[in-house]
């Protein structure tokens, strides 16, 4: 594919289009071609924006946090049609929106601040020094798809939303007098009567025919409709199936290790104290007070300086190199004398020290072999996945080529674009990516090779495809017919426990009628909204018609097995004053962070507003590779009164 590439890149085809686009620039003017309102941004909220590939990785992010809960391969149509792009996009506009404006109301982070917040995670951190790591940091960003702009305009938000919060919440208390109303519905007790309605007291209904289960199989067609499955045949290139026969030279072992080796090794570290001073005299002195055992931090509070204390640091992390020298030639409980470092004079102490230890080959062989063995197996792959696909551009179909290769293929499937087979097992051997790529082919169609990630490459060719299709109705017959018998007896029982309850609700004793259906009445005292899960009496259905009801309602619910209750709350009594009192103050701290969250949101959402923030739902799609939305289908967000591109 690269090959063809270069040669379509010398071709005279290639020169004409070059040509006619130098024409049309000459024609229109370059200005005119970058002219207009169009953006390739996700989110714009005043001076901010969010691009298509910071969208992409936030995307990412989030689905494989879907995969993790749902324990099984997501891919990126199932995530957009669950609506995962909406809601992240309308939550990146709000988050930016609330940013922005807390940026021009000048709440914002200062340079000092967000070096020292930067400073303080271990990811940045030299593994040798000690000490942060500038290209380590960088480095550590672009793993991620970072920039050191955007994630530092990220920290930014972070460190400005915590002061703003902290603000806040500082003394934010809500009045006792919410509280108590909240204490006084928590606490209420609640008496329910009711009677059990089960299928033995309806007539069983007659067996459904095959015109209603026809109908019954329309009915229920989303639910039961069948996915689409594929059969797939798959070349992959990866560098686990070649690392472990590849020779390793005893030269480059030699060669990689004596480059590393002092990174490899593990350097002295000590633990010492630094007090500054002004002079030589001061510093005998405080020598002196150092000998005698005197509190480190005590000296130099008395001389109204700072004491500087580094533990279990290599000389390396020490920045006046002066100073690290001196402290690296004392000895465990040392104390130095006058001290000219670069950045001023000091006295230095050493608590403690702890040897360093040099590697040697033999240890770190196994290591280092591995590092060669996956260095080489790497460009193997690639050679293999390059000798693929000279045979493909020679006309070779994707299972010819891999033989020419030398690389065998795999023919997997049924399977679904989630991954799982035509039993709902997980299907061994594909990746999300590759079920992405064949679920974008034709059937016979031939991907290209793919780029898989750490070394890896694949591609892949659609054998079959069976398409989503409602099961025969003799296949599922029976499953439908019990579902039927089902329904009919809940609507039996629905019917009889709705006669019955206007009987009660009409005046009749809640005894009188259940013991006219043969049912026995069961009475439940004391409930309310602390014990309620833990009673077994009612259902959720029950608990929750009986707390949102006032004395003397007659209802019917489901049962806690497969029935259903007629039910009357016969009674609804209040706390008593010291159970109130207590539990106002046990309530309050939890309802002021309930009142503080809803102050947080109430805020952002009128920052979006007051920005009229835009989200462009096309640009989303087409950073996730997906087709744009129809002409008139692309939807803003009602609620925060967004602009959507057209």
């Amino acid at each position: 594919m690269l090959s063809a590439t270069r040669q379509f890149a010398k071709s005279w085809v290639a020169a004409l289009l070059i040509g006619l686009l130098i024409v049309s620039f000459a024609i229109f003017g370059v200005n005119d071609v970058f002219k207009g309102s169009f953006t390739n941004n996700v989110v714009e909220a005043g001076s901010r924006h969010v691009s298509g590939p910071d969208f992409r990785r936030e995307f990412d992010n989030f689905r494989k946090s879907a995969e993790e809960q749902a324990k099984r391969p997501v891919t990126t149509e199932e995530a957009v049609q669950a609506g995962l792009d909406k809601r992240l996009m309308e939550e990146i506009a709000t988050r930016e929106s609330f940013g922005e404006m807390l940026s021009k109301v000048g709440v914002r982070a200062s340079d000092r601040l967000l070096e020292g917040e930067l400073r303080k995670i271990p990811a940045f951190f030299n593994a040798i020094s000690g000490a942060f790591d500038k290209a380590l940091y960088q480095q550590r960003l672009q793993e991620n798809g970072l920039t050191p702009q955007r994630f530092e305009t990220l920290m930014r938000d972070q460190i400005a939303e915590s002061h703003v919060a902290s603000a806040m919440v500082n003394g934010l208390r809500v009045p006792r007098a919410y509280t108590a109303l909240a204490a006084i519905a928590e606490t209420e007790a609640r008496d329910v009567s009711y009677f059990v309605i089960d299928p033995r007291t309806v007539p069983q209904p007659a067996a459904p025919t095959e015109v209603q289960l026809d109908g019954l199989m329309k009915e229920m067609a989303e639910r039961i409709r069948r996915p689409e499955f594929r059969v797939v045949t798959v070349v992959s290139f990866n560098p686990a199936l070649v690392a472990a026969n590849l020779p390793v030279d005893e030269a480059e072992v030699q060669k990689r290790f004596d480059f590393r080796k002092d990174t490899l090794s593990r350097p002295e570290t000590r633990t010492l104290v630094q007090i500054p001073v002004k002079d030589a005299a001061g510093a005998q002195a405080v020598a002196g007070r150092l000998n005698a055992g005197e509190d480190p931090a005590a000296i130099a509070k008395s001389l109204g300086v700072n004491a500087i204390t580094y533990a279990d640091k290599p000389q390396s992390a020490i920045p006046d190199k002066r100073v690290g020298a001196a402290a690296f030639a004392l000895k465990e409980g040392q104390v130095s004398g006058p001290v000219q470092g670069e950045l001023g004079m000091a006295v230095v102490k050493v608590a403690k020290v702890t040897p360093g230890q040099a590697v040697t080959l033999d240890q770190v062989r196994p290591q280092i072999e591995a590092e060669l063995r996956k260095d080489a197996a790497a460009e193997k792959v690639y050679a293999l996945s390059q000798a693929y696909d000279d045979a493909r551009q020679e006309g070779s179909n994707l299972v010819d080529a891999a033989k020419k290769a030398g690389v065998p293929t795999t023919t997997v499937g049924p399977v679904t674009q989630s991954g799982q087979g035509q039993q709902g097992q997980p299907v061994a051997g594909l990746t999300p990516k590759m079920l992405e790529v064949a679920y974008g082919l034709p059937a016979g169609g031939e991907s290209d090779v793919q780029d898989a990630g750490e070394g890896q490459y694949f591609a892949v060719r659609v054998d079959k495809i069976i398409p989503a299709a409602l099961p025969p109705l003799a296949e599922i017959k029976p499953e439908l017919t019990r579902f039927w018998m089902m329904r009919e007896t809940v609507k039996k029982m629905q019917a009889k426990a709705d006669d019955l309850a206007a009987r009660v609700k009409k005046g009749e004793s809640l005894d009188a009628v259940a013991a006219s259906a043969g049912a026995r009445v069961v009475h439940v005292t004391g409930l309310d909204r602390q014990n309620a899960a833990q009673s077994t009496a009612l259902s959720r259905d029950g608990l929750i018609k009986a707390f949102n009801g006032k004395q003397g309602d007659v209802f019917t619910a489901e049962h806690t097995q497969f029935a259903l209750v007629v039910a009357k709350l016969t009674a609804v009594r209040a706390p008593e004053p010291a159970a109130i009192a207590r539990l106002v103050e046990e309530v309050r701290p939890q309802m002021t962070m309930a009142f503080f969250r809803d102050l947080g949101a109430s805020a952002r959402r009128a920052a979006r507003v007051e920005l009229k923030a835009k989200v462009y739902p096309n640009n989303a799609r087409a950073a996730l590779g997906l087709p744009p939305l129809e002409k008139g289908k692309e939807e803003a967000a009602p609620a925060a009164k967004t602009e959507t591109a057209k």
